[in-house]
């Protein structure tokens, strides 16, 4: 099979798995506490990356300076990012929860034009921003009547804190010299970042009332682990190795529609009109604000930092809070 092709297929698991793993965790949080069941899952993925990473290549910076850092992404990325997506996906279907994660590109443009004063605004920007403002109002009246929910709302709040907590970790691990053995700093990340839930899991978690084997629980917690988060990732990396930066990460673009409908059609989640305006609202600001991004830093003359999801080096987990 030519690698290209094999480059699409991977692509094509990227796509559809990432988008899954929104179901996944929502299955797994209705049998398990939040941030114990995704710690749990960031610790074991972390572990098995990071020991896949040794075997393929030796080198490890385990510096202070590193390990510092890479306490601090993870704690930003997973455990402030994936592990509010989790614990919001308690009162939040999966689709919504999806769709508001794939905003995360806008906060980070925001996070750009308020920290460096390299960046620019204009008006592809702003139209991107305003029509990704438009499209979370159309989110939040998707079931208007969920509005009157407190832990609909908190959970909503925890989705949207997550997101731009992905953002800024994605940012610091961005601004870096490339790094030795990303993936295995990649492995940390995770490793640190569902550490960190562990420990605070006793603080938010109810952890006296589960049912500690349930098989469907912990089928959701080996997919995330086996499927969404080692396999996946290599597969992204493959990807990005053989096909134009442009074409391997439009699964962002994928992964909401993919949880959106698989949402709906396994867990019965509501799909209505709002659901569909909301996702073209967003996916369109995305670009929109990606492509507006793309001229201001051109204008700078700085093309290795033209858009926010194209360097192997910090791994796909800043794209993917599921």
């Amino acid at each position: 099979m030519a690698k290209p092709t094999k480059a699409y297929l991977a692509l094509t698991y990227v796509c559809i798995c990432w988008g899954t793993t929104y179901l996944a965790i929502r299955i797994g949080v209705m049998h398990y506490p939040a941030f114990l069941f995704a710690g749990i899952r960031q610790t074991v993925a972390g572990m098995i990356l990071m020991g896949f990473a040794l075997a393929k290549d030796r080198s490890a910076d385990l510096s202070f300076k590193n390990l510092s850092r890479q306490m601090l992404v993870g704690f930003l990325m997973l455990t402030l990012g994936n592990g509010c997506v989790t614990w919001g996906e308690k009162a939040v279907p999966s689709g919504i929860a999806a769709l508001i994660c794939s905003m995360m590109p806008l906060f980070a443009v925001i996070f750009n034009l308020l920290f460096s004063r390299k960046e620019h605004f204009n008006l592809t920007i702003a139209l991107g921003l305003l029509l990704g403002t438009c499209g979370v109002g159309l989110v939040f009246l998707h079931d208007v009547t969920q509005l009157s929910n407190p832990a609909y709302l908190l959970g909503m709040g925890s989705v949207l804190l997550a997101t731009a907590s992905w953002a800024g970790g994605s940012m610091i691990n961005r601004n870096h010299v490339k790094p030795v053995n990303p993936f295995f700093n990649s492995g940390m990340q995770l490793f640190f970042g569902g550490l960190f839930m562990l420990i605070i899991c006793p603080v938010t978690d109810d952890l006296h009332h589960f049912e500690l084997w349930n098989t469907q629980g912990i089928l959701a917690l080996l997919y995330l682990i086996i499927f969404g988060s080692v396999i996946a990732y290599a597969a992204y990396m493959y990807s990005l190795s053989k096909l134009p930066v442009g074409i391997a990460t439009i699964y962002a673009y994928i992964n909401p529609m993919v949880a959106v409908l698989v949402g709906y059609f396994f867990m019965q989640e509501e799909m209505n009109a709002y659901t569909a305006l909301a996702f073209i609202a967003i996916v369109c600001s995305v670009f929109l604000v990606n492509r507006g991004y793309k001229v201001s830093r051109s204008k700078v003359d700085e093309p290795d930092a033209v858009e926010l999801s194209t360097d192997p080096a910090t791994g796909p987990f800043e794209e993917s809070l599921g």
